[in-house]
């Protein structure tokens, strides 16, 4: 997670052919596999859980992958030990999710995951800053959490430069949505670090061609 890194995103992956897709994808060079978990409070659709997570954990883990899983849940701590227990590697909390944002954080490390927190686009990167010891990347979100395929928002890339500014060299940035080779070089000239795509890459003709784009866009290994 300290690399710079393409994380495909299966939530933009053909499901019937799921495990097929991320085989072409990690034969391509990547190493990050990103499961975006959606409960229908937190954001209004419902998409995937730990089942899926478990059902990827070989695949990923006998390649050398990770398996990051991003949690857009409602009181994410209630969640981290089945996660955990279905093979996760990472696990990132919201920000915006829970009262108790430390407390999860803490979870997360805990059960043995890096830890990560997410923001959403409204909320400033001030407003976290005195977490940094708790969390080990940063999440953010470069568009409205909850839906696939949006436009990348353009003043994204001022904040996270912001991110880098105060955070400083060390810490892990990820961004993600609306990521393309086009936006990918302006998010890694700020300080981005791991790129999260998901319909610019399986919403492609040939998933492991642009996922070779993008990496290429942003200096990925």
């Amino acid at each position: 997670m300290q690399d710079i890194r393409v994380a495909p995103s299966i939530l933009a992956s053909d499901f019937a052919r799921l495990g097929e897709q991320v085989e072409q994808v990690m034969d391509a060079g990547a190493r990050v596999i990103h499961v975006d978990v959606m409960d229908g409070h937190f954001v209004p659709p419902i998409s995937i859980g730990p089942l899926i997570v478990g059902s990827l954990r070989e695949l990923v883990h006998e390649r050398d992958g990770v398996l990051d899983v991003h949690l857009m849940v409602e009181r994410p701590e209630r969640r981290v030990e089945e996660f955990a227990a279905a093979g996760a590697d990472s696990l990132t909390v919201h920000w915006e999710a829970t009262p108790h944002v430390h407390y999860a954080l803490t979870a997360v490390r805990e059960a043995g995951l890096d830890a990560g927190l997410a923001i959403n686009p409204a909320t400033p990167v001030e407003a976290v800053v005195g977490l940094a010891e708790a969390f080990d990347y940063l999440l953010c979100m470069t568009v409205n959490p909850g839906w696939g395929g949006q436009a990348y928002i353009d003043t994204s890339t001022a904040k996270v430069a912001r991110m880098r500014e105060l955070l400083g060299p060390d810490v892990a940035i990820e961004v993600d949505g609306g990521i393309d080779p086009a936006t990918a070089a302006p998010a890694a000239a700020a300080g981005a670090t791991l790129f999260v795509a998901g319909s610019s890459i399986f919403g492609a003709p040939d998933p492991a061609q642009a996922y070779r784009e993008v990496a290429a866009a942003c200096g990925a290994v």
